[in-house]
């Protein structure tokens, strides 16, 4: 039983030390990828990061699966 419960430790702390690795070297990137919508206006800004957001998604759900 603990060797399961350090092998499921194991696998959670190299998946969060991959994705901070991922943010720490995107973090000039994530957001303005092409895709992300920014709309500016006078009194309105829009963000819509739709790119940024299915990137994401994909990368956490290859992570979980």
């Amino acid at each position: 039983m603990l060797r399961e419960l350090g092998k499921i430790f194991f696998r959670m702390g190299t998946g969060i030390l991959l994705l901070g690795g991922m943010l720490w070297l995107g973090a000039g990137r994530l957001g303005r990828l092409p895709g992300d919508i920014w709309l500016a206006r006078r009194k309105f800004t829009l963000y819509l990061p739709i790119t940024t957001s299915l990137l994401l998604s994909l990368t956490l759900s290859a992570l979980c699966w």
